[in-house]
């Protein structure tokens, strides 16, 4: 019996990166899990890349649960109301919400200040990041509170922690990232007298596809960026959060964890799940105990 056998998932933002690696993982662990995005085999969006939602749903089917690819673009409240509600006609229930939608990658301009910043790309990037959860949220989550032990998974980069510490090198990423922080924390009052939880995850130094074409590699031969770039060792596949999240998901005490700031690696470390190369990545300590403490890519006691 797969312990998400019988539930429904939406990852919200699933055609490539973590979302991707979540709903695959998912899947592998039984649920029915809805994908969402704006790119389709017929259809791209500003990204202008290659992956597909179709792919992701195939991949999930693929894994061992159902996958159900739809075309949204979260900004439009119409097209996420008609997603809800054709989750409730063909399901009756949600469990698990996956906010995971960004879109910001190149938007961004690193090390830039705010005055300089490109305006438009900035309110843009914090359209898409912040805006299509909050969007989401409001048209999904009255489906998912019906049940208990429902579970809404904010996606973001970097734990709170870590990003009080650290300012992340342009104001609007560092906006986006640590709304959503507060956003989980928001939520998980919020659905707490429905007895759901709601938390901020964060992975690691994602090998995500366009962290791979940067570094001119694949999944099969990315070690070979650490010559580049030593420290990528203590990179992880986007199966690795897939993992955490399918881990709080198959959790029946999962709210202990509501309105909490979570990494991949931490959660990897309770509950004893790894990488796909069998590895335990915890890269936020990593960060600060070996990058930015100057000393040498070295990943003994950290993975």
């Amino acid at each position: 019996m797969k312990p998400l056998q019988g539930k429904v998932a939406l990852v919200a933002g699933a055609t490539r990166g973590a979302g991707r690696g979540i709903a695959v993982e998912l899947g592998a662990a039984g649920a029915t899990v809805y994908v969402t995005g704006r790119t389709t085999r017929t259809q791209t969006s500003e990204y202008n890349r290659p992956e597909t939602i179709e792919e992701t749903a195939e991949l999930v089917t693929k894994a061992g649960g159902t996958g159900i690819a739809v075309q949204v673009d979260h900004l439009v409240p119409e097209q996420v109301q008609a997603l809800a509600n054709r989750i409730e006609q063909e399901q009756g229930r949600l469990d698990i919400l996956v906010n995971d939608i960004w879109g910001g990658e190149y938007l961004v301009e690193w090390n830039v200040p705010v005055w300089e910043h490109s305006l438009e790309k900035g309110l843009r990037l914090l359209r898409l990041a912040i805006d299509t959860h909050l969007i989401t949220s409001h048209y999904v989550l009255p489906l998912l509170i019906k049940n208990k032990n429902g579970l809404i998974v904010e996606m973001t980069d970097g734990t709170a922690e870590y990003n009080e510490q650290h300012y992340r090198l342009s104001m609007y990423y560092d906006m986006a990232k640590t709304s959503i922080i507060r956003m989980a924390w928001g939520l998980a009052q919020e659905v707490k007298p429905y007895h759901c939880a709601a938390v901020s995850l964060t992975p690691g130094w994602l090998r995500s596809e366009i962290m791979l074409e940067h570094f001119k590699v694949t999944e099969e031969n990315w070690q070979d960026a650490t010559s580049e770039e030593p420290h990528f060792l203590i990179s992880e596949s986007p199966r690795y959060v897939g993992r955490a999240v399918a881990a709080l998901a198959g959790d029946p005490d999962v709210t202990r964890w509501s309105g909490q700031s979570l990494s991949s690696g931490q959660l990897a470390q309770v509950y004893g799940f790894t990488d796909l190369d069998g590895s335990r990545p915890n890269c936020m300590p990593y960060l600060v105990e070996v990058i930015e403490a100057g000393k040498p890519a070295d990943v003994s006691g950290y993975k």
